[in-house]
């Protein structure tokens, strides 16, 4: 079975429409899993046979609001979804601030890609002006306790609306650094950089791809455990393997 994980920003004006039409074309290939449609984009986790995955990421693409949405796939022995649910929601993740989206904002929080933050960690957690890298991760507790970069900052939450209140206190010791937000597959941590920025923390970068997009591209360095993942496989390993096949 392929796997594949994608969220994407893009101004929607009727999200139940493109819902009805996603659900009928996921539905048709096959497909399981969960896909959340907004007013501000849309944000998937599925699974089925490759060439029905494949084609259906190639689909939306050919919808141009999405013709620059970006994929992270894997691979499991089963099918990890028991149905298929399209959603339409006030938000692809709920953060509860509406600044906080490339659509209201007028740009992407800035962006380090995993192979440059792969090369500061190697270059003993210094960016290329030799300021300290801060990792700092957006999940939540449950999430964190199956793996997470080796001395991240991690916050006592379990919903991610909890994250501004957790981070107060640690704010001015993140004064210096270079922050890289990340979790699973980006948009957690793309919401939250744009929000640090909105709120004055000019440091922040995003992790582009999120920890599914490093183990993609440089695999587990720095990476201590396993990548929970919201479906039956719990948890990928850094060469993408789920705990549970």
């Amino acid at each position: 079975m392929l796997n594949v994980a994608a969220y994407h920003f893009a101004p929607l004006d009727d999200p139940h429409e493109l819902a009805a039409r996603l659900h009928a074309a996921a539905g048709q290939a096959a497909l399981k899993g969960t896909i959340l449609v907004a007013a501000e984009g849309i944000n998937l986790f599925l699974a089925g046979e490759e060439p029905a995955v494949r084609g259906f990421i190639d689909g939306l693409r050919g919808d141009p609001r999405f013709a620059g949405l970006q994929a992270k796939y894997s691979h499991s022995t089963r099918e990890p979804f028991a149905q298929l649910k399209v959603k339409v929601k006030a938000e692809i993740i709920s953060f509860r601030h509406p600044a906080a989206t490339p659509l209201a904002s007028g740009a992407r929080a800035p962006a380090v890609d995993p192979r440059t933050l792969a090369r500061w960690l190697e270059q003993g957690g210094l960016d290329d002006e030799g300021r300290p890298v801060v990792l700092l991760d957006t999940r939540n507790v449950q999430e964190v306790e199956h793996g997470t970069f080796a001395g991240a900052l991690t916050l006592p939450i379990t919903r991610f609306t909890e994250l501004p209140a957790a981070l107060a206190p640690h704010r001015e010791a993140l004064r210096e650094a270079t922050v890289v937000s990340f979790c699973t597959g980006g948009i957690r941590c793309e919401k939250a950089a744009l929000w640090m920025r909105q709120d004055g923390m000019d440091n922040v970068l995003q992790l582009e791809g999120g920890i599914l997009g490093y183990f993609e591209q440089v695999g587990g360095q720095g990476y201590e455990g396993r990548c929970f993942v919201f479906d039956e496989r719990v948890a990928l390993d850094p060469q993408l393997r789920p705990q549970v096949e």
